[in-house]
């Protein structure tokens, strides 16, 4: 692993914990909740897909939290920064994890093929 790619993680980590907290201090409610299940940052870490998880939450309604989180993503990034001393933040994406999903399905399905078989 290079150094690089040590940094990487390292930032990536730091923004798991660091986003919820930020999140936890907002006036929104529905933002308040939100659970992130992964940050992945770009090579330069100039951008970072923060995953969120989607339980318990509507299509629609997952809709109107993404343009929200658009709106305060500017203060999360500044959250982050200070509480880091960093010089530059990555810029936030906000996106609903579609992998729990699918992992969920996929068991569900094997729960099937499983009584089948016995």
């Amino acid at each position: 692993m290079t150094a690089e790619e040590i940094k990487r993680h390292r930032t990536e980590s730091v923004l798991r914990e660091l986003i919820p907290e930020a999140l936890s201090q907002l006036g929104d409610e529905r933002l308040r909740g939100l659970s992130v299940t992964e940050v992945v940052c770009s090579r330069g870490r100039s951008d970072a897909d923060v995953y969120l998880d989607p339980t318990g939450i509507e299509e629609e309604q997952q809709k109107l939290i993404v343009k929200q989180l658009k709106k305060v993503s500017k203060g999360l990034e500044a959250y982050c920064l200070k509480a880091e001393g960093w010089f530059k933040s990555p810029k936030f994406h906000f996106k609903f994890d579609r992998e729990l999903e699918r992992a969920k399905r996929l068991d569900e399905l094997f729960s099937i093929i499983e009584k089948e078989i016995k």
